[in-house]
């Protein structure tokens, strides 16, 4: 099976599970009227639409780049999770309005029995799933399936804390509980589509992925050359699971054409073998200038101005800079 097809049928499961949870939240709901499990039945709707958003994202991640989109169409597993932390925030901010006319306006529940055993069915399914997509999305380096993981792992918590309610109301006979714990999923759900949406624009607006960017420089550090002189404007994108990447890197002036060209192709190599996801690299070579003399690391260079000094270590901090290194 083609990882392709791996993702797309991980999403599938996803629809298809969410489907037939729903369908039981809202029997359980028919039974029982309580408020809590409306709740986590509403919530549970937001698992199908974004289910199938997140299915037909992974359709188009897996297109291959084209002249419309020269980076490949990774991104849209981004707007996958922004979509549905967004939809998570609406149906939170209800669930809250209607959890507090409950407390107002209380109502009895019937049969909480049935509906918590129904409920806590739910919620072992839905941690299943959940963790299913969650470890095979992060060994396919797919956010919309993680994204599409964790809220079903949100889903699950969601139906404990609505079993814990109706266990509460099995032995007082209080409906405040109810509406009690509607309310508290409410802001738990308003604060985990919050965070969504923000992991979603931060992605999509190119924020800086530090983790990465310091995994390639370690990289380039561990198996440096003589010759690389100096890394500097270092940058790293990430485009759904795919990453492109671009630096300047100095070498001498008097290599040649071809001899640049090697060893910008030995850099680019040594990247793409660190990551087993598709990177595109750019390399920028620039000529050094005596200036660098007491940095590099050439033996028996033949044009050296200055004796050597001492070599600087890349880092986060002055690798990812628009600026060659100098001396302190």
């Amino acid at each position: 099976m083609t990882l392709t097809s791996s993702k797309n049928s991980l999403g599938l499961l996803s629809l298809v599970v969410s489907v037939g949870l729903v369908a039981t939240k809202f029997y359980a709901y028919f039974l029982t009227g309580s408020q809590a499990v409306l709740t986590d039945a509403l919530e549970s709707i937001i698992n199908v639409v974004t289910s199938a958003f997140a299915l037909y994202s992974l359709h188009l991640s897996d297109l291959p780049k084209d002249e419309n989109h020269p980076y490949g169409h990774g991104k849209i597993e981004y707007l996958s999770v922004g979509f549905e932390g967004a939809l998570i925030l609406f149906a939170g901010i209800y669930i809250f309005y209607s959890a507090v006319m409950a407390i107002l306006h209380p109502h009895t529940v019937a049969r909480p029995d049935t509906g918590m055993f129904l409920l806590a069915a739910t919620a072992l399914v839905n941690l299943g799933v959940g963790y299913l997509l969650v470890t095979s999305g992060k060994k396919m380096n797919s956010v919309a399936l993680v994204g599409d993981g964790q809220h079903l792992y949100i889903d699950a918590l969601s139906t404990l804390v609505s079993c814990i309610a109706l266990v509460l109301v099995i032995f007082t006979g209080n409906a405040l509980f109810d509406a009690g714990a509607a309310l508290l999923l409410g802001v738990f759900i308003v604060v985990n589509g919050y965070r969504m949406v923000r992991r979603s624009v931060s992605a999509l607006m190119d924020e800086s992925d530090v983790a990465t960017v310091e995994q390639v420089i370690a990289e380039l550090q561990r198996h440096r050359l003589p010759a690389w002189i100096d890394v500097h404007n270092l940058r790293v994108l990430r485009y759904g699971a795919n990453l492109h990447i671009d630096c300047h890197m100095q070498m001498p002036y008097y290599f040649s054409l071809e001899e640049t060209h090697n060893e910008l192709n030995r850099i680019e190599s040594l990247i793409k073998q660190r990551f087993d996801v598709e990177v595109e690299m750019f390399v920028h070579a620039d000529p050094c200038t005596f200036a660098a003399c007491s940095l590099c690391l050439m033996p028996e260079c033949p044009v050296r101005q200055h004796a050597f000094a001492h070599e600087v270590t890349w880092t986060l901090a002055n690798a990812v800079k628009n600026e060659r290194h100098r001396l302190a």
